[in-house]
């Protein structure tokens, strides 16, 4: 018995020990430095030097000069590090990505590790436009310090119109890539690989109910999730075979909420869990509210990046954007 009780109070001085730990995040999070355009976040822990990574779209939101969405393009992927578990950030580097053609864009990065090894599956833009109406395409990419980048493939998809890749191991082992297909409506279909290089479109659409881009998948609470940015906030999926997915009534992030730069909708996100929480990290463009609907200045294309924890209850995920998140991320095992 008194094993035991020496055991529960080693416990507890443990668990109270990592709780006065955690600190609240940062709010905004993290805005980028250079462009103030920061966007389309992922974050993933760097083991060898034991801090985490957030790498995002930049966006060049404080050049006037540039018209139409030319601003949007024309940028390498930033990255930003956090040594006290996700609650504040700062401005790292970008990202040495050795794959440029002539006037190159990357956008939306999806990083993940397997066996000491990094991939990155990222969106090209062969070029810097003034519209939307331009080929793009996933690629993928492989690191060993998360700066430099050695391009592996150009991955064949379903269309000349692909971006938004998120990749998630597979419960019977292999992997599924994610991604959205704009040529069918901004629909997500996926492909599926055995060793994350070789990937066998399957021609499938999962999610086209209403169109959408980021999709975003999960594990937790004993459900598989997508997130996906509708644009209206973020609508929320769940599957019990990663093919069919069932949409939630309510999208998440949608009602503005109260605090710095969060006071309009909520996009383009990465969730992490860490234990048994959850987080969604999304961005902002604190300037477009109703009141500035048409404008295109600076303060309607800058972008921050935003933190919330998730909640669930009755089968439901919800998160509350006001409520002050406590963080203290564990590196993973």
């Amino acid at each position: 018995m008194a094993q035991m009780f020496r055991f529960l109070v080693v416990a507890i001085l443990l668990y109270v020990g990592s709780e006065a730990k955690a600190q609240y995040a940062a709010k905004p999070l993290f805005r980028d430095p250079v462009y103030d355009g920061a966007a389309d976040p992922t974050v993933i822990f760097n083991k060898t030097e034991n801090k985490w990574f957030m790498f995002y779209t930049n966006r060049r939101a404080n050049d006037a000069s540039l018209d139409g969405v030319s601003w949007v393009h024309g940028t390498r992927i930033g990255i930003a590090e956090s040594s006290d578990g996700g609650a504040n950030w700062t401005y790292r580097d970008t990202c040495d990505i050795q794959y440029r053609l002539t006037d190159y864009t990357h956008w939306a990065p999806e990083v993940i590790e397997n066996k000491g090894l990094y991939h990155m599956y990222l969106s090209y833009v062969p070029g810097v436009f003034t519209d939307w109406n331009h080929p793009r395409w996933i690629i993928h990419l492989t690191s060993k310090n998360l700066i430099n980048w050695k391009f592996e493939s150009k991955l064949s998809l379903s269309s000349d119109r692909c971006i938004d890749a998120c990749v998630f191991r597979l419960p019977q082992g292999g992997w599924r890539m994610y991604y959205n297909n704009e040529r069918d409506g901004k629909s997500m279909y996926y492909a599926d690989s055995p060793d994350l290089y070789t990937w066998t479109d399957s021609g499938k659409k999962v999610v086209g109910d209403q169109a959408g881009e980021g999709p975003k998948v999960f594990y937790w609470k004993n459900k598989y999730w997508m997130v996906v940015d509708n644009w209206e906030g973020l609508g929320v999926y769940y599957s019990n075979d990663l093919v069919n997915w069932i949409r939630q009534p309510e999208n998440i992030l949608q009602i503005p909420g109260k605090g710095k730069d969060d006071q309009v909708i909520g996009g383009h996100p990465d969730v992490v869990v860490n234990g048994d929480r959850a987080y969604i990290i999304y961005f902002t463009h604190p300037g477009r509210t109703p009141e500035n609907k048409g404008k295109d200045t600076y303060e309607q294309r800058r972008s921050s990046i935003q933190i919330a924890e998730l909640e669930y209850k009755d089968g439901i995920i919800s998160c509350d954007r006001d409520k002050p998140v406590t963080i203290n991320l564990k590196k993973p095992e």
